[in-house]
């Protein structure tokens, strides 16, 4: 199976550090952020990584991961022209993992401790469609909420409400199969003119194929200074992923 990172984005959240960096080589305790998601795939048996990012980061990422031998992975890197969303810059991706193949997505300042196998293993097994990973969170508005049936199954997700369903919120690590690509194709920009992935999933959700599983461990997305902290005291007191 072959992975991508999505390490583009602006970091809007976390000026005026991200003046000066691309959001995902802060430091998070002892290693850049975008090393965390690289050595989870590694250690999860996964070698073949796509790094997506913008073009203004493009030349400090290939400068400081290089091939990404140094890590035991093989990197090959794309550019995304113009912040356009999530579903976006993974567009880009069709043409490196193939329209048939199984895939694993991670937003690149998605940041937890325990192993991707025992998941990846669940969605191989899983004849179609995709699989996101869920965390209960204090603070689930933050996020996208799943809506589940009454056999707990993903009907609907939806995108930061005012009045969450349930404590459960949808992590940045999805897998897919390569029909992720024609839901793309057939997607409009959303208000703030992106191309959302909840918009995807919810296609997947809609046709009954969008299956979950949980994160039993320490999680977080590093996209806010009080999330940056938390996360960089946890690296510190311990090895990280």
């Amino acid at each position: 199976m072959k992975a991508v990172i999505l390490a583009g984005g602006t970091g809007t959240r976390l000026m005026p550090l991200t003046k000066l960096l691309n959001k995902h080589l802060l430091p998070v305790g002892r290693l850049p952020m975008i090393c965390y998601s690289i050595n989870s795939l590694q250690k999860a048996g996964i070698t073949d990584i796509l790094l997506i990012t913008s073009r203004a980061s493009a030349g400090m990422f290939t400068s400081f991961l290089g091939s990404g031998v140094e890590y035991g992975v093989s990197l090959t890197y794309r550019i995304q022209e113009e912040a356009g969303g999530i579903a976006q810059a993974l567009e880009l991706a069709r043409s490196y993992v193939g329209e048939d193949a199984k895939f694993i997505v991670l937003l690149g300042d998605n940041l937890f401790e325990e192993s991707l196998a025992p998941h990846l293993e669940a969605f191989m097994l899983q004849p179609e469609g995709a699989m996101v990973l869920l965390k209960q969170v204090p603070d689930p508005e933050r996020y996208g909420v799943p809506v589940f049936d009454e056999d707990g199954r993903i009907i609907h997700i939806d995108e930061k409400p005012k009045q969450p369903l349930t404590d459960s919120c949808v992590t940045g690590i999805y897998m897919f199969d390569g029909e992720v690509f024609h839901f793309i194709a057939a997607q409009t920009p959303s208000l703030r003119g992106e191309l959302e992935i909840t918009d995807v999933n919810n296609v997947y959700a809609s046709m009954g194929k969008l299956a979950h599983r949980y994160i039993t461990g320490w999680w977080t997305d590093a996209g806010t200074f009080q999330s940056l902290l938390e996360a960089s005291i946890k690296f510190s007191e311990d090895d990280g992923p």
